[in-house]
């Protein structure tokens, strides 16, 4: 059994994100550029740590949960608790969109290459993050 929301991917019984936004659950379009050779690099490193521990203190959120469904805990609780591994995920995103802000849009800002195509490519993905679309 599969759960998808709202095009932002699926999440199947394993627990493994297959496809979607990388905002929003999932990790197809991240996939899909670094199998094209683009190479990016711009998350800063005092940022990647502070990535990996967010995501890893999400993982065990989202198992937390998982348990508290199994036993069948008071509904409420388990909300919050989805409620409270959804903002360390917005965080994370709050983070990467701060790196791809400072690197890759402000990299074609200065350069002029392709800035309008960058711009573009911010509003879309604010968007998406927001929900906007």
């Amino acid at each position: 059994m599969t759960d998808t929301h709202a095009g932002y991917g699926t999440i199947p019984e394993n627990g493994e994100l297959t496809s979607g936004s990388p905002f929003r659950g999932g990790i197809g379009e991240m996939t899909e550029s670094v199998q094209t050779g683009q190479q990016h690099g711009y998350i800063k490193e005092g940022d990647k740590e502070k990535l990996r521990m967010r995501l890893r203190r999400i993982e065990g959120q989202v198992r937390g949960v998982q348990r508290m469904i199994e036993e069948e805990k008071y509904c409420v609780d388990i909300l919050t608790q989805i409620s409270s591994y959804i903002a360390a995920s917005e965080k994370v995103a709050s983070l990467v969109l701060k790196d791809h802000m400072d690197h890759c849009v402000r990299t074609a800002l200065e350069d002029n290459e392709k800035a309008d195509e960058k711009i573009q490519e911010l509003q879309e993905a604010v968007e998406r993050f927001l929900k906007l679309d």
